[in-house]
C-alpha cells in the first residue's frame, strides 16, 4: 500500500476536486483537517490542511510554484487517460503538459487546485516487445 500526504489551503476544495475524479472518501480516516482520498484498495491520498501537514515536517512546504514531486497514475486505456484529464479541469485542476503519445505510451497531466502534479498513463503491451524478463 501507498500513502501519499499532500498539504491543502482548502480542504473542502481538495474533496471536490479528488471525488469530482471519482475517487471516494474514506470518511473514518477523514476530519476538518484530513481527507482520506482513495484511488485504489492499495493507493491512499492524504489531503491535509496545511497546520495539520506541518506536524510531521522539520522544515516549510514546498512554495506552490515548485514541483516537489510527480505523481503518475496507470490508466487502462487511452479513454480512461482522457476521462480522468477532462474530470480533472472540470473539477478546478490546471493542465500541466499536453497529452502525448510516444510509441505505445500515452499519457497527459494536470495539476489538483493546490499545484500538486498528476500525470495518467496508459501503456500499450500489444505494442511492447521484448519487454520484461524472460
Amino acid at each position: 500500500m501507498i500513502f501519499i500526504n499532500l498539504p491543502t489551503k482548502d480542504l473542502a476544495a481538495s474533496r471536490e476536486f479528488y471525488t469530482g475524479l471519482g475517487f471516494s472518501i474514506n470518511e473514518q480516516f477523514s476530519d476538518d483537517k484530513c481527507a482520506c482520498v482513495v484511488v485504489s484498495d492499495t493507493i491512499y491520498v492524504m489531503v491535509l490542511v496545511e497546520d495539520r501537514f506541518r506536524e510531521f515536517l522539520r522544515g516549510e512546504i514546498s512554495p506552490s510554484d515548485t514541483t516537489e514531486a510527480i505523481l503518475c497514475l496507470s490508466a487502462e486505456s487511452r479513454a480512461e487517460v482522457d476521462d480522468l484529464l477532462r474530470r480533472a479541469l472540470a473539477h478546478g485542476g490546471k493542465p500541466w503538459h499536453e497529452v502525448r503519445a510516444d510509441g505505445p505510451m500515452y499519457g497527459g497531466s494536470f495539476t489538483d487546485p493546490d499545484g500538486h502534479v498528476w500525470e495518467v498513463m496508459y501503456m500499450d503491451m500489444s505494442e511492447v516487445t521484448g519487454s520484461g524478463p524472460n
